[in-house]
């Protein structure tokens, strides 16, 4: 074949079954079946590159195919690949095998090697920053690629690239263009049975001037590491004067069947035996992971709690493993997952909470049992619990609509209308009012705010997040504890006292009717000074004469004058700084259904200076280590304070 300055070369396609013999150069490609091997395949004669083209002929443009598989000596364990090669010279004695693909060593990558491959790399080495163990790459002069992809093909039946595995054994087909014009690299690969796709794998901007001398060799190189592979190239079209020639699959030879070696006759004899001691360690592994995803703590003393404890296994069964697509929310004692009880087929709010003491864990399960007793229309039914290694997980009754604050603050839920607004505000007092003075106990909320606040299929309120709670018995006196609660709904006595009571419950509630009739959180810094506390604001607004203006733009005036007034006023009055000036929630629920009047609070009586006493009380709570957080509904903490109660 000519390749002289006029002439551009063509090779014919060859259909010959090329194997490779340790590095000699020829046409017959020679490829490494020895560990730690490196063979080379090249065209017998130089191509012209020429850089200094005459007329209009173009030097550097070509395009080639070649068919190729890899087959490993063990499945799915290849050593390293193969890689067509564009190279000055066909002498590769200072190269190394394994990751080097039988090109390089490692003092020999350098600008001044005018080397250009396209490599199919089957091991990932961290030396070059390969992407995988499976991926095609473009080399320029070393083989760190200047680009890279795993590999896969453009199906246009599908619309999707699909996965191909290199050491699959099976023979697969890789075109390469260059076109000098665009100084563009294509390289595509496909299933040998599938034709060119139409998006090629890799598009790389290339000056091939840059890296070509006058006349190159073309072939391939390929080497093998501590494992070794056969590499085949079963047919090869090549030409840079326009489209590589198709090759015509059908005429392409068969690989060869891999002889069985005396080291396969041994396998036989072992494997059998190796995969009966794996099957019995995998059965027993198997066995011991079970019972360790299962297992559970449980003492005695929880005999008497037996109704409300559910296995473990039942709730990992009705979570579905606690995958994340069963994740309602996190806050900052854990993360809450719907469920759905296998037994009954009952939906159900799996609270996951952590806990890190044994101390007062009895007396904590004794109050969750306690309060799995509140019955009351309003209030999220806690329906049971469970202890498993560091976790408390708590069984809640499921609310499909989620927490009140959504639909205030947020683009997530619908507006709420005032008719449905006014009714969760008297659900919620209603259930307050049951928990401090109707049930056997006196149970303080200590967190009342719109984000605990959940509501069901039909838009009622129900008060949940009990995980702050504290229970006494009616007539005697609360003990103090450490303060807790968020900033907003903080009493200021809490500051001073450290005594949480149904009077602080009431200023948190307080809170909440003016967060509920405003639409606005109870502390938003990024207003102006005069509107960043939300009480402050609504006192303003009535001092001035338009209480109307703090209700919520998104009502848009689509509500009772009475009733917002009636909310407003009342939220300001459970406000009041003074524990003894708020009323309690048997005559909030009066006003609320208009069974009494609520008389007309004087500005005087209600000073802003009382407000901002309250205000000034933020600082001083945040300095004590309080269980604070603006955490998820279904809460219930079991740190230190919680299980030990403060006392």
């Amino acid at each position: 074949m000519k390749t002289n300055s006029s002439t551009m070369a063509s090779m014919e396609p060859t259909y010959i079954l090329m194997e490779l013999q340790k590095s000699t150069p020829m046409v017959c490609f020679s490829l490494p079946t020895f560990q730690k091997s490196l063979g080379h395949a090249f065209y017998r004669s130089p191509l012209s590159f020429s850089t200094s083209s005459s007329g209009s002929i173009s030097r550097l443009s070509f395009s080639t195919s070649f068919v190729f598989a890899i087959v490993p000596e063990s499945p799915n364990l290849g050593g390293h690949g193969l890689a067509f090669t564009i190279s000055p010279s066909m002498n590769f004695s200072q190269a190394v095998p394994s990751q080097y693909l039988g090109l390089f060593n490692s003092s020999k990558c350098l600008s001044a090697n005018h080397v250009l491959a396209v490599e199919l790399d089957t091991i990932s080495s961290p030396e070059f920053k390969d992407i995988d163990d499976n991926h095609v790459g473009v080399d320029v002069n070393s083989l760190k690629s200047v680009e890279s992809a795993p590999t896969t093909y453009f199906s246009s039946e599908e619309m999707k690239n699909i996965s191909l595995e290199l050491i699959s054994g099976n023979p697969m087909q890789l075109w390469i263009d260059y076109d000098e014009a665009q100084q563009t690299l294509n390289v595509t690969v496909a299933p040998v049975r599938i034709p060119k796709p139409n998006r090629p794998l890799l598009s790389k901007p290339l000056d091939l001037s840059r890296i070509a001398l006058e006349y190159m060799y073309v072939g391939f190189s390929s080497s093998t590491g501590t494992l070794a592979s056969d590499h085949y190239i079963l047919g090869w079209s090549f030409n840079k004067s326009g489209l590589a020639q198709n090759l015509e699959i059908s005429k392409l030879p068969s690989l060869p069947q891999r002889k069985r070696s005396q080291k396969s006759f041994e396998m036989i004899m072992i494997l059998p035996v190796a995969a009966a001691v794996i099957l019995v360690i995998v059965i027993g592994a198997a066995y011991i992971i079970r019972r360790k995803r299962y297992e559970e703590v449980c003492d005695e003393w929880e005999s008497e709690y037996g109704p409300q404890r559910f296995s473990y296994k039942n709730l990992y069964k009705a979570t579905k493993g606690f995958k994340e697509r069963q994740l309602l929310g996190a806050g900052g004692f854990g993360k809450v997952y719907r469920g759905t009880l296998a037994t009954s087929n009952e939906q159900v709010a799996v609270k996951k909470v952590s806990h890190d003491s044994k101390q007062g864990m009895k007396e904590f399960v004794a109050e969750i049992a306690c309060m799995g007793r509140l019955r009351h229309r309003n209030l999220v039914q806690l329906l049971g619990y469970c202890r498993r290694r560091g976790e408390l997980l708590l069984v809640y009754d499921y609310m499909p609509n989620g927490s009140l604050d959504k639909f205030l603050f947020s683009n997530e839920k619908p507006n709420l209308n005032w008719l449905q607004r006014f009714r969760i505000l008297r659900g919620v007092a209603s259930a307050l009012l049951y928990l401090h003075e109707e049930w056997e106990q006196v149970v303080l909320h200590r967190d009342v705010k719109a984000s605990n606040v959940l509501l069901d299929a039909d838009l009622n309120g129900r008060l949940g997040d009990f995980g702050l709670a504290r229970l006494y018995d009616h007539g005697s006196e609360p003990q103090t504890t450490r303060v807790v609660g968020t900033v907003g709904y903080l009493a200021p006595e809490l500051a001073r006292t450290g005594k949480a009571t149904t009077s602080s419950d009431v200023f948190a509630f307080g809170t909440f009717l003016l967060e509920v009739a405003c639409g606005r959180r109870p502390i938003e810094l990024h207003r102006v000074p005069e509107e960043e506390i939300l009480v402050d604001w609504v006192l303003e607004c009535w001092k001035r004469g338009g209480i109307h203006d703090a209700s919520d733009p998104k009502l848009e005036g689509n509500y009772l004058a009475e009733e917002m007034e009636l909310v407003l006023k009342l939220g300001l009055l459970c406000s009041q700084s003074m524990p003894a000036m708020r009323p309690n929630m048997r005559q909030v629920m009066q006003y609320l259904d208009g069974n009494a009047t609520l008389l007309d609070m004087q500005l005087d009586s209600v000073s802003i200076d009382a407000f901002t006493e309250s205000n000034e009380a933020f600082d001083l709570v945040m300095s004590f280590p309080s269980s604070f957080g603006n955490c998820s509904v279904y809460s219930l903490s079991s740190n230190r304070s919680n299980l030990s109660k403060g006392r």
